[in-house]
């Protein structure tokens, strides 16, 4: 890894943590407790910079408070979901909303669509979380990565494409609650990446689809990558 690199290891699901090439440290929807895939070291993680969340369910915004409160975190979130952590105790909370772009130093993100629903439980009610949301981060170095969150593909990749001209895409391929890999793969092409992380796939097991399939489906790309990572995995760029 050049001192330049940004690293992203895959904690499961739609989770991610980046380190920067300034060492600026990142959790993108971190599932922590019940994850069973989840790094060791994630876990025990003690200091993080901030926290993106992307929507409100579980497996993405269920341990947002007590990491927090636990790293000193500033969590970026949609509007509805800020208010809710806020509520919640949570002091240092951005909102945004699509189309939106915050600036964390030499960091900017913004909030683009996704086409997912966005809920999460309260005892025994199921509540509205805000709208579902997917990241362009355009790091200190100058790369930019698109983490389109859980989703469906959708036209207006396209013009995510256009607008910001992502170089890495961390895309869902599982099935069942988000895209599988025949819609991944038009994904990619409305999106005219050529480096591919998948995202919230095989940990469980209706979660059935695999970078494999999605790579052959895209075999008429010239160099391509779609990276066939496992938790715990580091890629680095």
């Amino acid at each position: 890894m050049t001192i330049q690199s940004i690293s992203f290891t895959w904690i499961g699901f739609g989770g991610f943590y980046i380190k920067t090439s300034t060492g600026r440290e990142i959790l993108i929807d971190p599932w922590v407790k019940n994850n069973p895939v989840c790094p060791e070291f994630v876990r025990n993680i003690e200091k993080v910079d901030f926290i993106f969340l992307t929507h409100a369910h579980r497996d993405h915004a269920e341990d947002a408070v007590w990491l927090a409160q636990k790293t000193g975190a500033v969590i970026l979130a949609g509007w509805e979901l800020a208010f809710i952590l806020q509520r919640r105790g949570v002091q240092n909370v951005v909102a945004i909303n699509k189309g939106g772009t915050r600036k964390f130093g030499d960091i900017t993100v913004t909030a683009v669509h996704a086409d997912h629903s966005s809920s999460f439980i309260d005892g025994d009610q199921l509540l509205y979380g805000g709208e579902a949301m997917g990241y362009i981060i355009k790091f200190e170095n100058g790369r930019t990565i698109y983490h389109a969150g859980d989703t469906n593909v959708f036209g207006d990749m396209a013009l995510i494409a256009e607008l910001y001209e992502p170089e890495i895409a961390l895309i869902p391929i599982g099935d069942a609650y988000t895209m599988s890999p025949r819609e991944a793969a038009k994904a990619v092409r409305l999106l005219n990446v050529k480096k591919v992380i998948p995202t919230h796939f095989g940990v469980l097991d209706f979660l059935t689809g695999r970078p494999s399939e999605l790579l052959s489906l895209l075999s008429d790309i010239h160099d391509l990558i779609v990276h066939d990572i496992m938790p715990g995995d580091t890629i680095c760029y």
